[in-house]
């Protein structure tokens, strides 16, 4: 197993202060963070800072070409059927089988693959319990639009003077009911 970051080790205050001042400082600087650091009694050298920092540059660019990729499809569809769940449960699932190969090639990495398969199953359950309630939303639309189309239609038979057993007929022929 390889060894835990000193960065990681730091109290969770610092540690965002670093965070943040790498981004603040477009994740260069590294000199300047690490005579910081000292000075608060942090001995962390600029090698580790520049390590972290470029994984958490890394971090933060794949969180933003993740937004952007939900975003455009968030963006090509209609979100009826609550597309950006089915977009974000896409490009977690998309992660979960990365780090489910990077485990199997790479052994020594620190991921907990109990952890990594029930969030593949949870992330299944939502998928499944999301193309449900989509369903159910094009079935309720479906039968409202039926509605709205037969009461409209037998506005226009009354008045074009049909009689109710020849109104009763056609809205059951519009709606789908059989007699």
């Amino acid at each position: 197993m390889s060894k835990r970051s000193s960065i990681n080790t730091l109290p969770p205050a610092v540690k965002a202060w670093l965070d943040q001042a790498l981004i603040e400082g477009n994740f260069s600087g590294y000199q300047v963070l690490e005579q910081t650091l000292r000075e608060q009694g942090y001995a962390i050298s600029k090698s580790s800072i520049h390590r972290y920092g470029q994984d958490f540059e890394q971090r933060m660019q794949n969180l933003k070409i993740a937004t952007e990729q939900a975003k455009a499809i968030v963006g090509s569809l209609d979100d009826q059927e609550d597309a950006m769940s089915e977009a974000l449960m896409r490009l977690t699932q998309e992660k979960l089988f990365t780090i489910l190969n990077q485990t199997i090639i790479n052994a020594d990495d620190d991921y907990d693959i109990t952890k990594v398969a029930k969030a593949a199953a949870e992330i299944s359950r939502a998928s499944t319990n999301t193309k449900k309630y989509a369903r159910q939303i094009r079935e309720e639309e479906r039968r409202k639009a039926l509605e709205e189309a037969a009461t409209t239609a037998e506005a226009s038979m009354k008045q074009q003077g049909l009689s109710a057993n020849a109104i009763d007929a056609i809205k059951r022929d519009i709606l789908g009911i059989l007699v």
